[in-house]
């Protein structure tokens, strides 16, 4: 069997068509749905940071926490 040299072809196919997303104000005094949606994003703690696949989902979520969350793209 040949070894499969798939692994370089995945990291640059990460780059491409991701989003960095931060978190950067706390969730206290937030609405339930919106601490759920942050969760849903991967992050937790205030300025973590999710490197996500870029998807009408994922935007949707970061549209729908616009005022707690900065993308870096």
């Amino acid at each position: 069997m040949a070894k499969d040299d798939t692994a370089p072809k995945a990291a640059s196919k990460e780059s491409h068509g991701t989003v960095t997303v931060r978190l950067v104000k706390g969730l206290r005094g937030t609405q339930a749905r919106h601490r759920l949606s942050v969760k849903a994003l991967g992050l937790g703690k205030l300025n973590s940071v999710r490197v996500l696949k870029d998807s009408p989902q994922v935007r949707g979520l970061i549209n729908q926490l616009h005022y707690l969350v900065k993308v870096e793209e």
